[in-house]
């Protein structure tokens, strides 16, 4: 099996269960997103978020030292309880800009509760190796235990 870094598009995708309804998990997704977008101590700032295909997405994460990472991108697709696509390849307007990726969050009923897979595609397989390198598997999976951990709080 070719390592995902080699697969079209240079994905890298990390899982989970959540054992709480899809849509409870849509909710914390959708009206929670400070709350679990990036590893704690870091914490999420929203700029805006406008809720469809062709909306902005512009947040700031804010570290423990001061550190500050802007992202202003666009929503691609929202498909209300089940997935959300966004990129930074371009700001509201559909202006582009440089780009490092294409980002989704995909929820399915499983079970009593909720698959969770949050994927992200690169347009070259240096900026693939490079999220990775910057701890994309630890991070987002730690998204991924901050929103089921809220979502399953009820």
């Amino acid at each position: 099996m070719p390592d995902e870094q080699d697969q079209p598009g240079y994905p890298l995708r990390v899982t989970r269960h959540i054992a709480a309804p899809p849509e409870r998990v849509w909710h914390v997704m959708t009206e929670r997103l400070e709350d679990y977008w990036c590893p704690r101590p870091w914490r999420t700032e929203i700029i805006e978020i406008d809720w469809r295909s062709g909306g902005r997405m512009a947040t700031t994460m804010c570290g423990p030292e001061g550190e500050r990472h802007d992202g202003d991108g666009v929503l691609l697709e929202v498909t209300p309880g089940r997935r959300i696509v966004f990129t930074d390849a371009f700001r509201a307007g559909w202006i582009p800009q440089p780009a490092f990726m294409v980002g989704c969050l995909e929820i399915t009923p499983e079970g009593e509760g909720t698959r969770y897979t949050a994927t992200t595609w690169h347009w070259t397989k240096e900026a693939c190796e490079q999220h990775k390198a910057m701890g994309f598997e630890a991070g987002w999976a730690t998204m991924g235990d901050q929103l089921a951990e809220l979502a399953e709080a009820g």
